[in-house]
């Protein structure tokens, strides 16, 4: 079922780590480990034991970025597969919220992607509808999404020849939320009197379906692009005999179950009503009543209202405290999928922690009168229930934590300390703070007669800037990153660092993870000897990763005693540098440098008081240099096609400029 592509054949220790986690997932090992040093090649083993292993797959990573640098991935790996991506799809998210201290409601607020939502659905309508499947998805996998059986159910399916009407089906698919507009976009229709066309919700099918006598006389689809796309304009319909047009939403109830849920809702209205009045909350109970039973009616004329998620316990019919349905549940082998946890590491303590904060912002909202108590159904799993709901998983990480440990077991343990490139991890020092900050210059100056780079973390933000200062007033070129620092602006420091504008980058915790820097052979860290979050064994091992792409790596540890956490950190890497040496000399391999892209982050456009300077690939008018809102449109389509890509750091840096020139252009 599953092909993989590739013209990269295992190497190193690959072989080994593929062959032990088919072997141990075959055999019953619930959970494994695949410890993967940086640069070892993780994805491409994790590619393997998915073709051999043959089962759907969800692939879980903490964040969007990586999560979509890990789906192309696999997409160029499996390109005759079905491969998709899921994550939240807010642009911009501010729950619903009330602060009793300064009795302010704050109503939800939110700005949808909708290229991501468009992908959202194709990955769960692939879920339902094949077995080949990845699904990449961020934490969001745990979030309440709809009962599947009722999003497949609801499906309009349609053949030549069906008897039914044109209106009976424009009902239909206003029933499924498709919204009719005379210019089609996804998850859209429009009519004549004789012929519907529909944009699926995936984005991926243009259907036509022209009716003659009521009944359906003939289909057509076309497989389309982007609305902005030529062949969206002028799309290849091909007939074809019978179609299936997922919902456009989801939570939609089918018409027989929405009157049994709403009697249930106002139910639970009824008797939370006597609740809060009993304890003197007139107030509240009349706020609720207002609010319940606006929405009761846009659902029973609609079968849809802002916020619907809230009611989703009545309308999938679960009983109180029942976990929802979630991306997991849309898995036609009912658990029998494999399941990667990315940074697991990181990951898993993000799965924990999503409950208690979403469970203690609804308590309020249900207490002064703003929700039914059921709302607190509408929910991520708890941990435990995303457990049950798993078979077969691999933690993938360079640091392991002792909840996998425990997991996995000894038995369960794959390493994978060799890289391609044959790339050793850094040598490190520990030198006393007595004239660091001397030595440290020194040092950078050294890497900086050849041509090379240095990170600087230190414990504090105020620290980071002061050193940053130092280093500049030494003439050497210096920057700093730390949480106040922007996204976006972080990002151009990056790529400073990379393109030479800067040699040194001072930072606190933000060096880790996800941050491949080739030309840094220097990573130098104050107070290693101040035990805590920032200096524990997980922390210290990421943090000396960021120099294993280098073959001039080194660590410099800033430290008067050598504390438990360094000690195991250094043991660690010492014992994978002693493994990476003798795996060299046994093989006859040179090491090299890893080389990576430098990639473009520039802004799209910089402007001046007095004109505007356009930098896009696509011109601009010349007429329209000081047509304000002329630029943010075009600027806003350039960041729509970055977001397509999945290219979410351009199309960050594009929105902060499109903020700017909204600001400015007051």
């Amino acid at each position: 079922m599953f092909k993989l592509v590739s013209t990269y054949k295992p190497t190193g220790d690959q072989p080994k780590a593929i062959v032990k986690l088919i072997h141990g997932l075959k055999n019953g090992q619930k959970q494994m480990i695949l410890l993967g040093v940086t640069g070892s090649g993780k994805t491409f083993t994790m590619a393997n034991v998915i073709a051999e292993l043959k089962k759907p797959t969800l692939v879980i990573s903490h964040n969007k970025t990586l999560a979509a640098q890990l789906y192309q991935e696999l997409k160029d790996f499996f390109p005759e597969n079905s491969v998709h991506y899921f994550v939240s799809y807010y642009d911009y998210y501010q729950p619903e919220a009330y602060l009793p201290h300064t009795d302010t409601y704050i109503e939800k607020d939110v700005k949808i992607n909708q290229e991501i939502d468009r992908l959202r659905h194709a990955a769960t309508q692939a879920l339902l509808t094949r077995n080949d499947v990845i699904i990449v998805a961020s934490v969001s996998c745990i979030y309440n999404l709809g009962s599947p059986e009722d999003y497949k159910n609801l499906s309009l399916e349609i053949f030549e020849g069906q008897k039914i009407s044109l209106i009976e089906a424009v009902k239909s698919l206003s029933r499924l939320q498709y919204k009719k507009d005379y210019e089609i976009k996804r998850g859209g229709f429009r009519n004549t009197k004789d012929e519907i066309e529909v944009f699926s919700a995936d984005g991926n099918n243009l259907h036509k379906i022209i009716f003659n006598k009521n009944k359906i006389f003939k289909i057509y689809t076309a497989k389309v692009g982007h609305p902005d796309d030529v062949e969206f304009e002028k799309p290849n319909y091909q007939r074809i005999l019978e179609a299936k047009i997922f919902p456009a939403k989801y939570w939609i109830a089918p018409d027989q179950k929405i009157d049994i849920a709403l009697e249930n809702i106002k139910t639970e209205l009824q008797q939370t009503v006597q609740k809060l009045k009993k304890e003197g909350k007139g107030l509240e109970s009349e706020r609720l009543i207002q609010r319940t039973l606006y929405d009761l009616r846009l659902i029973k004329e609609t079968g849809y209202c802002h916020g619907i998620e809230n009611y989703s316990r009545h309308l999938d019919f679960r009983k109180p405290g029942a976990p929802p349905f979630t991306l997991l549940n849309f898995f036609k082998t009912k658990g029998d999928f494999l399941t990667i946890i990315d940074e697991s590491h990181i990951t898993i303590p993000q799965l924990k922690g999503m409950h208690q904060g979403d469970k203690a912002r609804k308590e309020t909202l249900v207490e002064y009168g703003f929700r039914l108590p059921s709302a607190l159904d509408n929910r991520p799993l708890h941990f435990e229930e995303f457990e049950k709901r798993i078979n077969r998983s691999v933690f993938v990480s360079a640091t392991p934590s002792k909840h996998e440990l425990k997991k996995a077991g000894k038995q369960g343990l794959v390493e994978q300390l060799i890289r391609p490139t044959g790339l050793l991890d850094p040598t490190i020092e520990i030198r006393e703070t007595k004239n660091q900050v001397k030595h440290l210059i020194e040092e950078v100056k050294r890497r900086i007669a050849k041509k090379e780079r240095i990170l600087v973390t230190t414990l504090t933000k105020r620290m980071a800037e002061d050193m940053a200062e130092y280093l500049a007033d030494n003439g050497i070129k210096t920057n700093y990153i730390h949480s106040e620092i922007k996204t976006l602006d972080r990002l151009e420091i990056i790529k400073g660092l990379r393109t030479g504008q800067y040699d040194v980058i001072v930072g606190v915790n933000l060096l880790r993870e996800g941050l491949d820097l080739p030309e840094v052979s220097l990573i130098a860290i104050f107070d290693a000897d101040k035990e805590g979050f920032l200096r524990n064994t997980t922390t210290l091992i990421q943090t000396m990763g960021r120099a294993a792409r280098h073959i001039n790596g080194h660590i410099i540890l800033y430290a008067d005693k050598t504390t438990r956490s360094m000690q195991t950190a250094i043991n660690e890497t010492l014992r994978r540098r002693k493994t990476q040496e003798d795996h060299n000399q046994k093989n006859n391999i040179t090491p090299q440098s890893i080389k990576k892209a430098i990639k473009d982050y520039d802004l799209p456009i910089k402007r001046k008081r007095e004109k505007i300077y356009d930098e896009l690939s696509t011109p601009i008018n010349p007429k329209a240099w000081y047509d304000i809102s002329e630029i943010i449109k075009q600027l806003e389509k350039t960041m729509t096609k970055a977001v397509k890509e999945l290219d979410f750091e351009t199309a960050l840096t594009i929105r902060e400029q499109i903020l700017k020139l909204k600001k400015n252009g007051k």
